[in-house]
């Protein structure tokens, strides 16, 4: 018997284990929700310069210039709007006159004198409170990449700190550092400061999300993880609908930012009553710790009896099979040692940072398409609802590499259509993007699976880990995309789409696993992919008939992933 048995005689899936979903779906909407913050704290009004001897913050004069005497002061663009960064040196009067015509252009200059923003849109933002536009508005990404480079910290940090001190209590100190740092950020007078801040939030915020998956599925039996699995990622959809709606509502960025961190909070005060992971303690022999976990757990499920039956010795006889299966000391290396797992590295690794560089640069720059940024952003969620109910199917009935190829190639191909639509048709660009987003939700979803199912038993746990880093880099990689576009805008979507294509042909040298049993050593793993490249990939002798919608057994070491 394994530790899943364990969990069953106390209640298996009981009220215990539905509550902690529930509990811990909140970690991965406060996630969401710092994760694209900056859409809403950071938005870009339409601005102009600061009229010369003119002191005032608000401008009458903010809109077409056609209506008062901006025109005098702040030269037009083609569209007939303020030109954002340049100011005439001298008042130009005579281009009050409708009947003159501008020979030769005026001077002008810089906005030497700061800028005057449309607060219409949203009442401040961090653009508005420290003047990052024009010259300076590539700051507004540098600090989105700060943010991911924390998230990237995090990552490594607390996966370190949660298998040597615990999964509850690094829970509760990522949680309370997300909250303290966060509330931090808000209050920060300086642009400097604020990044700072910005970075260690992001590794609190990643550190709550590792750190309660993990205890999550530590504490659910092998059969109910699908479910478990579900809940978490549509925790991910519903962060980005509440994100919409809170910023909605608090339009101050000081105060969204504030709120937003003030929730973490909930997280540290539910944390403190948590149980910690039996299956953490027992693999540190801390089995009388355990066995008042388990015995709290059986409690709250009603099995209050069949707790106080457990002792230590019984414990470590559920939980001595689980334990054998694991390699103990598996290495980076091992993910590279032979042929056939090295090029599932290699695919995994492409394929996962593809997927975060495509999915933040879709999600990261939603003012661009001209609509109210909360309707954006909502829409931009609910793509998730049919996307990832559609990959379920098709994962069942037509596989995992089909499914995921699919899902890339389309999401790459509607981000390349939308360049060549004219910039006019806002609506068709817009929903060729949520389009878009709704393939690489699917992906994302698909690839979770596929990968479990790729590596073995031994190497399993560290496979995922490593797929997740290379999407955290590319996660990273996006705002930097942002900077460059800025210089050459063409090659924002041309990047967002072109890479999702290549990872495609990286994704189709995998074999397809549906059906196929998890295996426990690389060597079986080995042996597979020979046989499947001597069938020129037909695997289909192994694989079982019907629909498998249902994620394969794991045994509750491979939990941790």
């Amino acid at each position: 018997m394994g530790f899943s048995e364990l969990l069953g005689t106390i209640g298996g899936m009981g009220r215990f284990q539905f509550l902690l979903t529930a509990l811990m779906s909140i970690p991965g909407i406060l996630f969401v929700c710092h994760t694209i913050l900056l859409n809403f704290t950071g938005v870009v009004p339409e601005h102009h310069c600061q009229l010369q001897n003119h002191t005032s913050p608000e401008s009458p004069l903010l809109g077409d210039g056609r209506d008062g005497t901006l025109r005098v002061y702040i030269p037009m663009d083609k569209a007939g709007k303020p030109e954002m960064c340049l100011r005439f040196t001298e008042p130009q009067w005579q281009l009050l006159n409708a009947n003159v015509t501008e020979e030769a252009r005026p001077a002008t200059e810089d906005c030497l004198d700061g800028w005057v923003y449309d607060k219409s849109v949203s009442s401040s933002s961090i653009v508005t409170e420290w003047d990052l536009v024009c010259e300076w508005k590539s700051l507004k990404y540098v600090a989105q990449i700060i943010y991911m480079g924390g998230q990237q910290a995090g990552t490594v940090m607390f996966g370190i700190l949660s298998d040597r001190l615990g999964r509850r209590t690094m829970l509760l100190w990522s949680s309370l550092m997300a909250t303290i740092t966060g509330t931090c950020t808000a209050l920060m007078p300086s642009f400097a400061g604020y990044v700072i801040f910005q970075f260690l939030t992001g590794a609190g915020t990643m550190g709550l999300l590792l750190t309660s998956n993990c205890l999550t599925l530590e504490w659910t039996p092998t059969g109910k993880r699908i479910f478990v699995n579900a809940c978490n990622t549509y925790a991910f959809t519903i962060g980005q609908i509440v994100v919409a709606a809170w910023a909605y509502l608090v339009q101050e960025w000081r105060w969204l930012q504030f709120s937003i961190s003030i929730a973490c909070g909930i997280i540290v005060l539910f944390s403190l009553v948590l149980p910690e992971s039996a299956c953490w303690l027992i693999t540190h022999n801390k089995l009388h710790t355990a066995m008042k976990s388990l015995q709290k757990v059986a409690w709250i499920n009603g099995h209050k009896e069949e707790g106080r039956k457990l002792t230590p010795e019984g414990i470590m006889s559920h939980i001595q099979e689980d334990l054998t299966t694991v390699k103990p000391t598996s290495h980076l290396r091992d993910l590279y040692r032979t042929p056939g797992i090295c090029k599932i590295t290699l695919s995994v690794l492409f394929a996962w940072l593809s997927r975060g560089f495509s999915f933040y640069g879709l999600v990261l720059d939603l003012q661009k398409f001209g609509f109210s940024i909360y309707l954006v952003q909502v829409l931009f969620a609910l793509i998730d609802f049919p996307a990832r109910l559609l990959t379920a199917i098709s994962l069942s009935y037509m596989g995992r590499r089909f499914t995921l190829i699919f899902c890339t190639v389309f999401s790459g191909l509607m981000t390349l259509i939308g360049i060549f639509v004219p910039q006019d048709l806002t609506a068709l660009r817009m929903t060729l993007s949520v389009l878009g987003k709704g393939g690489l939700a699917g992906a994302i979803s698909s690839d979770f699976l596929y990968t479990l199912e790729l590596y073995p038993t031994e190497i399993r746990q560290i496979g995922m880990s490593v797929g997740v880093f290379a999407s955290r880099v590319g996660s990273l990689l996006a705002p930097v995309v942002f900077i460059i576009g800025i210089y050459i805008p063409i090659l924002q979507p041309l990047l967002f789409g072109i890479v999702p294509l290549l990872s495609a042909i990286a994704i189709s040298f995998r074999i397809e696993t549906r059906g196929l049993p998890l295996l426990d050593t690389i060597q079986e793993t080995e042996n597979r992919i020979k046989k499947a490249q001597s069938l020129k990939g037909n695997v289909s002798k192994d694989v079982q008939e019907g629909p498998a919608f249902l994620l394969p057994e794991m045994s509750p070491a491979e939990s941790t992933v």
